[in-house]
């Protein structure tokens, strides 16, 4: 009942906040997304729209982007966080395992190794000299983007200008957990993915609480391998 009672200020406070207005898009954006290896998906495309049109408006972005794994969930975080950095905002994300965490590191890294974005981890493999690096780093504003578990969350995790909070897999982390990020800053954009959201999330969704994108088109590789599988097993 008190978590409740929390949630209930914690929502009303965002929604009375004013948060921060992301510029249009650039032209550094545009060879951002240009430089995607594949072709986005018509679903894909679209929940990237209404993410980055979110994160240019001035209320503070609540939104769940729904989608099987493999659909293209990764690319539309991706392009969040690369907007909230030209905007001049850290981006924080959490996953739910080391190792999701470190697959987020690599592909991020790899992702914007030609651009101006300095990308760091945070996890129990980091020795306590990388975390104490890494921590002086992001309250110093040195680090754009920090992609960890829920270390996170710890009480010695400093920003210098969180603007955008990304939850991948939604649904593994409690709900204290995720509140607990949104306290760090109560107008920070806050982006959440999953494949199976909770009731929860769903209904803050339906009743217009938070916003919702569906990718539920696979994309075209992705596409041929079930089709082959699908003969096969004919």
């Amino acid at each position: 009942r008190e978590l409740a009672q929390e949630l209930l200020r914690l929502q009303a406070k965002r929604a009375a906040s004013s948060g921060h207005s992301f510029p249009p898009e650039g032209e550094i954006e545009r060879e951002f997304a240009a430089s995607f290896p594949y072709e986005p998906t018509e679903d894909q495309a679209r929940a990237t729209v209404e993410t980055l049109e979110d994160m240019m408006s001035p209320r503070p972005m609540d939104r769940l982007v729904v989608g099987d794994v493999g659909f293209g969930k990764t690319e539309v975080a991706m392009r969040a966080a690369f907007k909230c950095v030209m905007g001049v905002k850290q981006c924080a994300m959490l996953a739910p395992t080391t190792v999701l965490a470190d697959q987020h590191f690599r592909t991020f890294t790899q992702r914007m190794a030609s651009f101006p974005v300095e990308v760091a981890i945070m996890t129990r493999f980091q020795t306590k000299g990388e975390q104490k690096d890494t921590l002086a780093q992001l309250k110093a504003g040195k680090v754009d983007i920090v992609i960890g578990t829920a270390r996170l969350l710890q009480k010695d995790v400093r920003f210098h200008d969180l603007g955008l909070v990304i939850v991948d897999e939604e649904h593994r982390f409690g709900v204290s957990d995720k509140e607990r990020l949104k306290k760090v800053r109560v107008n920070a954009d806050i982006l959440s993915l999953s494949a199976t959201p909770i009731p929860r999330s769903l209904h803050q969704a339906m009743t217009g609480l938070r916003g919702i994108s569906l990718i539920s088109t696979a994309p075209v590789g992705r596409q041929q391998l079930t089709l082959l599988g699908q003969q096969e097993r004919a």
